[in-house]
């Protein structure tokens, strides 16, 4: 924020806490000849009002509230730029990196900052840190056999997962279904761990300028006959002679291959949408699905219960 901006800030909000207890004290004195508790000598539909002061209890709720909110600006970031006395902040402030935050988590607890994400970060850790390890220790299909694991299990995939995959795992246009068995990179639990803790990348090449649009066409019917889908039977032919552009990757017989996380053609599931236009889409432009890495945001001990939670949906 800018000097100026934050000048403003200040000026606006200290000038409204003044003009808060001049209207105070201006309303606890009587300006007026009539004493206390006799008639102003207003009256409407049999209402007379009366010259009574502001209640005692209501007059102090007042000048507590005040002074908190002196003490809260004082000690607290709410003033402009200024940070407070107590150098408290909600969490690492202009992170632009997974490692730009580490960095400042580090430095916050070695200075001894009052940074409130830190501190409860740090606290968690060394609350639910043995529990996590006891769970880590088991295998992954252990795990997926440990009711109480998969619970644990469940709420990381919750806080974590179910941005992309959604709440009940069956993930979206995108996003892979955890549930139907189908595993791009492989399902078993070491390869369910290794997707978690590295990350996967898929580059799925564009082949407009290759094929052209009719090898468009002709591919995408080919590719769909893959999977017993009703075709153009002469597109699927010419789409078949030119296969074996697709074929490094996904195999001459279409049933893909997890090294290279390329797609079983044959099962009729179809991470982008299996629509012909949607088929033409992906091969006409390409896909780049990127799955980030867990490693360092959970550690290995929660990425273990979570692969053992992610095997448990299909075992």
């Amino acid at each position: 924020m800018s000097s100026f901006w934050s000048g403003w800030i200040i000026v606006l909000t200290l000038g409204h806490l003044i003009a808060l207890i001049v209207l105070l004290k201006w309303n606890m004195k009587n300006y007026t000849d009539v004493e206390e508790g006799e008639s102003m000598g207003h009256e409407f539909d049999g209402i007379t009002e009366l010259n009574h002061p502001l209640p005692k209890w209501w007059t102090y709720l007042f000048w507590i509230c005040l002074g908190w909110a002196f003490l809260y600006l004082a000690f607290y970031p709410g003033l402009g730029n200024f940070q407070g006395l107590l150098g408290w902040s909600s969490s690492n402030q202009h992170v632009l990196s997974l490692e730009d935050s580490e960095r400042q988590t580090q430095q916050a607890l070695e200075e001894g900052r009052l940074v409130q994400y830190v501190r409860e970060r740090a606290r968690a850790d060394e609350v639910y840190g043995p529990l996590f390890a006891s769970y880590a220790n088991q295998t992954i299909e252990e795990i997926a056999q440990d009711s109480d694991a998969l619970r644990v299990g469940q709420r990381l995939f919750l806080q974590n997962c179910a941005q992309c995959h959604g709440s009940d795992a069956r993930g979206g246009i995108g996003f892979p279904n955890l549930t139907d068995g189908v595993f791009n990179w492989g399902g078993s639990p070491a390869d369910i761990k290794h997707t978690l803790m590295q990350g996967r990348v898929a580059e799925m090449p564009a082949f407009a300028d290759q094929l052209g649009e009719q090898g468009i066409r002709e591919m995408a019917a080919y590719v769909l006959s893959l999977s017993g889908r009703n075709v153009d039977r002469d597109l699927a032919r010419a789409g078949e002679a030119n296969f074996v552009t697709c074929a490094a990757c996904h195999g001459m017989n279409g049933k893909g291959n997890p090294a290279l996380g390329a797609p079983d053609l044959t099962n009729n599931v179809w991470l982008y949408g299996g629509s012909q236009r949607a088929i033409e889409e992906t091969l006409r432009h390409g896909r780049n699905g990127v799955m980030p890495r867990w490693d360092s945001i959970l550690g290995e001990d929660k990425v273990q219960i979570l692969s053992g939670y992610i095997y448990s949906l299909n075992n």
